[in-house]
């Protein structure tokens, strides 16, 4: 499985945080799995939040990169998407493009991007990995957690400068 040998994040002092969610809307049910878990988990951590909407996975970096200079003061973007593999190269298409641009969205913002982009093969996986009940990961929840615990980490550091 995917998920072997990931690490249990511990988040603490995460309730001050203000994070902006960005999901796309093909595959509803995914998404919403998605979706679902992210929110869980900013609410368990008690960060404010942002939720957009985007058509699909290509239109997660313009808009992760325009919420991380907004100026409104996120601590952190979570994106999340998904792309199955069809018949076409679209895939690799959508899938690199998606992938690189919200890699230089963190980069260049210095604000930690939660990579929740589900490229997969078949439905059956994304299903597996969206966090609805019967899945055996929950990767909403897995990129909310990496963001909040990264953006820690850079207050940590901007604190002791």
């Amino acid at each position: 499985m995917s998920g072997a040998g990931a690490p249990a994040i511990s988040i603490e002092g995460g309730a001050d945080l203000k994070v902006a969610v960005v999901a796309a809307q093909w595959h509803t049910q995914v998404m919403d799995g998605l979706v679902g878990g992210a929110e869980k988990a900013l609410a368990e951590i008690g960060a404010a939040h942002d939720l957009f909407r985007v058509p699909g996975s290509f239109e997660l970096p313009v808009v992760a990169q325009a919420l991380a200079t907004s100026g409104a003061g996120y601590d952190a973007v979570v994106a999340l998407g998904v792309v199955i593999r069809g018949g076409t190269p679209h895939f690799e298409y959508v899938c690199a493009a998606a992938t690189d641009g919200l890699n230089q969205v963190a980069l260049d913002s210095g604000t930690p991007i939660g990579f929740g982009l589900l490229t997969c093969d078949t439905e059956e996986q994304a299903l597996d990995r969206a966090g609805l009940p019967g899945s055996r990961e929950d990767k909403g929840r897995e990129a909310v957690e990496a963001a909040v615990a990264t953006a820690l980490v850079l207050k940590q550091i901007g604190a002791a400068q």
